[in-house]
């Protein structure tokens, strides 16, 4: 997984900026009820997405984080409302939050285990009634159908823990029943080429060390692509909204 405090200062750059985290928080609060008044935004990083929640009148947000850098981004742009914590242990009491999300955090998860651990907590601080909204089926969103995606085709996959089936299960163990879903573009996340190379080489793809023979082959045929600095489509995230049973 990659260090987040590290990639915390050309994060937002790299990940749509403003126009993803505007459409983020739209789809997210178009999925909560009218009467929530606290929502905790786990996983907030640098605060972009979570600032926008904040912005919609009568509704108080706080975000938690478990990296240092990505917090001390969060907290000079929602004051006052940011926490340094892990998202299996959440620092809260049971039944404190209205609504919870999760928005692009059970994908880099380890597996089941971990993702079901992050679910619960969720569920834990959530009061009954209360609605959680996650993504679901994040890696996917990226599989657009352009010609990058048959380059990397070859490439080893690691069974995605977020699949919206397994989320829904283990939503459904804790008392969550789905409530409805939403999807959103990730503007400015379209893949290029040369882009693609470069991620490759950080480490982005998980299963493909970036110093390793598969890697290279991988950069090679990228670079054979036409247009090395036109991105291809953007992806379009999925939302999922479970509601917890009175």
């Amino acid at each position: 997984m990659l260090d987040y405090s590290k990639e915390a200062d050309r994060y937002d750059a790299s990940r749509g900026g403003e126009p993803r985290a505007a459409a983020a928080a739209t789809a997210i609060l178009g999925l909560l009820p009218p009467d929530a008044r606290t929502l905790l935004d786990v996983a907030c990083g640098t605060g972009l997405v979570t600032r926008r929640l904040a912005a919609r009148d009568g509704l108080r947000v706080t975000g938690v984080d478990a990296a240092h850098r990505m917090v001390r981004m969060a907290a000079d742009r929602h004051p006052g409302a940011i926490v340094l914590g892990d998202s299996r242990q959440l620092p809260f009491p049971d039944e404190a939050f209205d609504a919870v999300s999760t928005i692009w955090l059970l994908h880099l998860l380890s597996g089941p285990e971990e993702t079901a651990s992050v679910i619960s907590e969720c569920a834990r601080v959530l009061r009954p009634g209360g609605v959680y909204v996650t993504t679901v089926d994040k890696a996917s969103s990226h599989d657009v159908g352009s010609d990058i995606d048959t380059v990397l085709a070859p490439r080893p996959v690691r069974p995605a823990v977020d699949r919206a089936e397994a989320v829904e299960a283990y939503a459904a163990e804790h008392g969550l029943a789905p409530a409805g879903r939403a999807r959103f573009t990730g503007h400015g996340q379209g893949r290029s080429p040369r882009s693609t190379v470069d991620d490759l080489h950080r480490g982005w793809f998980t299963q493909v060390p970036p110093d390793s023979p598969l890697a290279a082959r991988l950069a090679a045929g990228l670079a054979t692509l036409p247009d090395q600095d036109v991105p291809r489509p953007d992806p379009r995230f999925s939302l999922r909204a479970f509601r917890k049973r009175r």
